[in-house]
């Protein structure tokens, strides 16, 4: 008996959250009673690993392989060699020059988190090399002095003057970022997933892997691609902690601390990412938590103080820099069209133009397609999508690719419940199968 209950409770919670998703509602809680008998979608932590995930793990290996290709073949270049010269010194020497923080000056406003991460294995990887030279010495030592062949190996030079000494350069600086574009996927399937099911999900998840943007974003030291997966993070978290708002408390804290972690570290990597995201968090908290709008304003500063400290301490808590990114200008932009214009009209991204033009089109005409779950990537996608900065040089429209991929993926999942479901089944198969083709031919030229 407690069996056919369960199982009851579980189906009839999965039919009210795909009403709620195709309908659009916002998850209202009118009264106690109908709380009670229909629970809000919750982020569960439990992770159970079965066939859609062993299948989404596979294609984010194949991923990381073609990632791991690229950076095995691309030359070291003097961009690298500044990432790693300028994130040694933010953790092992800061510059104790007034207002500056390393010999880069402040990054002219680049964020720090880039530099961080390159460096971060490069100044683990030196002083093992100093523990090494210091065995070979002492083993050396103990030998009779005409069998003594020991040689000081220099380690105190920059990553250039030890580039021969360093075993594998060119990975321990670019793996981190590699990483990074592997954990946006998994963030984008499991969104896409989670909302659109497993039709939705792997489409995004595909798509993502053969992009050639993402591939070289993924394959260099840069801010981009951690903005990129910080910005997804902040606003997709905020839409679970709006949901969650709907039950007890203690569900709401894990949330927030996500959500506070990755502001913090979206604001290390680019100012006007986390700006834009946390714009777009208080909106939709506001929007989907209609009966706890009270506590979004105390969420809110308290998640913007904890990020503001997040970058403080990457600044190694000095003043001098810090202040700067107030002044700095990194988050000065303007607005134009040719971004997502010159974007999609790259020869290598005409298989994704496409199936944007047919999902918009899809959108616009098919009332079954506008609801919440597609339109809030949606309407981030097309406010990322015109902004330049001015103050230094950056992609935003690599930003605006995994709302652009929730969005596809959404509209494709309901298509794919339709009459119509052959033909649009065939049409997400020839846009990942040309946009894979594209990718091979390009793989062997990236970054050289």
């Amino acid at each position: 008996m407690h069996l056919m209950l369960t199982a009851h409770r579980r189906k009839r919670n999965a039919n009210f959250d795909k009403f709620t998703c195709r309908a659009g509602l916002h998850l209202k809680a009118e009264t106690h009673e109908r709380y009670t008998e229909y629970s809000p979608p919750r982020m569960s932590f439990r992770f159970h690993f079965g066939r859609p995930q062993a299948i989404a793990a596979l294609l984010l290996l194949l991923f990381f392989a073609e990632a791991l290709f690229v950076i095995g073949r691309a030359p070291l270049t003097e961009s690298d060699y500044r990432y790693a010269l300028c994130g040694r010194e933010m953790w092992e020497k800061p510059s104790p020059a007034l207002g500056y923080f390393t010999t880069c000056g402040n990054m002219q406003g680049d964020g720090t988190l880039a530099y961080r991460a390159a460096a971060l294995p490069l100044s683990v990887y030196v002083p093992a090399l100093r523990v090494q030279d210091w065995f070979a010495k002492r083993a050396d030592a103990r030998k009779p002095a005409a069998e003594r062949t020991y040689v000081p190996n220099p380690t105190s030079g920059s990553v250039y003057d030890l580039r021969h000494q360093i075993v594998g350069l060119p990975y321990l600086l670019r793996v981190p970022f590699a990483l990074a574009a592997v954990l946006l996927g998994a963030g984008l399937w499991w969104v896409s997933r989670r909302l659109f099911g497993n039709f939705g999900g792997f489409l995004s998840l595909a798509i993502y892997c053969v992009s050639p943007a993402v591939l070289s974003a993924a394959t260099a030291p840069n801010n981009d691609i951690l903005a990129a997966w910080g910005l997804y993070a902040v606003v997709y978290t905020s839409i679970g902690i709006a949901h969650a708002m709907y039950g007890p408390r203690r569900k709401w804290r894990p949330r927030i601390v996500l959500f506070t972690v990755a502001l913090g570290l979206t604001a290390c990597a680019h100012v006007l990412a986390a700006i834009v995201g946390f714009l777009f968090s208080a909106i939709f908290l506001l929007y989907v938590a209609e009966r706890r709008r009270s506590a979004v304003l105390p969420l809110l500063v308290f998640s913007g103080l904890g990020a503001l400290a997040i970058v403080f301490a990457s600044y190694a808590f000095r003043l001098s820099p810090f202040f700067y990114i107030f002044s700095g200008g990194s988050a000065r932009f303007t607005l134009s069209q040719l971004p997502p214009w010159i974007f999609f009209s790259a020869v290598a991204q005409w298989p994704l133009a496409i199936a944007l033009l047919v999902a918009l089109v899809a959108y616009a005409a098919w009332g079954r397609a506008r609801y919440f779950g597609n339109t809030a990537p949606l309407a981030v996608g097309v406010c990322l999508m015109p902004l330049v900065t001015t103050q230094i040089v950056t992609m935003p429209m690599l930003w605006t690719l995994p709302f652009v991929l929730t969005f596809l993926g959404g509209v494709f999942a309901d298509a794919f419940e339709s009459k119509a479901r052959k033909a649009y089944l065939l049409l997400a198969t020839g846009v990942v199968a040309t946009q894979g083709f594209i990718l091979f031919l390009a793989i062997g030229k990236m970054h050289r």
